[in-house]
């Protein structure tokens, strides 16, 4: 992690503070089972250990972050079984709420969903994966937020909170980076026309999809440290 300072503004601190430490755990960062180094994490992020906390806090309701007795904060490591049910999850709330948005978009909601997608693109082009997820992440709450069921857009933070470093890292894969683009242009076309089904088959395949890639490299993952613990 490296130690370059990074200026918060002081209002709302430990919201601004939980943001960097978000992308921070979605970026990899710092890695799952990792401990949340209190004194390095202040320096890095230049504030002090209350918001801090705070933040830790906040991230830990969230699902990003594990609080345990003596041992401080860990960023949370799911297994397999984890994934597989989270994305199962994830999958009927992302499928819902793209079949309700494409029936309850508005052409303002539209637009600024399509403004998004070619910025999305152009970062694609530039395989600036940074910008390129978060324009990503904002695009899918976007439709989730043209769905107008509040209920829906609850449970979906929640749920999606846990998923976020796993969606990070399944566009690193260049094939299936090119794929998920081409499923988000399929998106576009049945928002546009409206189309409910279409938008519920897209999400359900793009998901199913992230959910594939996501258990291969947790498997990989588990094989490599399988092998050097052999070696050990």
């Amino acid at each position: 992690m490296a130690a370059e300072i990074i200026p918060i503004p002081r209002a709302a601190l430990h919201e601004q503070v939980a943001h960097r430490l978000r992308q921070m755990l979605v970026e990899n960062r710092i890695q799952p089972g990792a401990k949340l180094n209190e004194r390095e994490l202040s320096e890095v992020l230049n504030v002090s250990r209350t918001p801090l906390r705070e933040a830790i806090k906040m991230l830990a309701a969230e699902g990003l972050v594990e609080l345990l007795p003596n041992r401080g904060a860990i960023a949370v490591e799911l297994t397999e079984a984890d994934v597989l049910n989270t994305f199962e999850v994830m999958a009927g709330l992302e499928a819902q709420s793209g079949e309700l948005a494409a029936e309850r978009i508005t052409e303002a909601e539209l637009a600024e969903i399509k403004a998004m997608h070619f910025e999305m693109l152009a970062a694609y082009t530039r395989r600036d994966l940074p910008n390129y997820y978060r324009l990503n992440a904002a695009i899918h709450s976007a439709i989730n937020a043209a769905a107008k069921n509040p209920v829906l857009a609850s449970t979906y933070a929640q749920v999606n909170a846990r998923l976020q470093a796993l969606r990070f890292r399944s566009n690193q894969d260049e094939d299936k980076w090119k794929a998920a683009v081409k499923e988000h242009e399929l998106m576009i076309e049945a928002l546009q026309k409206r189309d409910g089904a279409a938008m519920r088959n897209v999400l359900l395949r793009h998901l199913i999809s992230k959910r594939d890639v996501v258990v291969q490299q947790l498997r990989a993952i588990h094989a490599t440290n399988s092998k050097s613990g052999a070696k050990a």
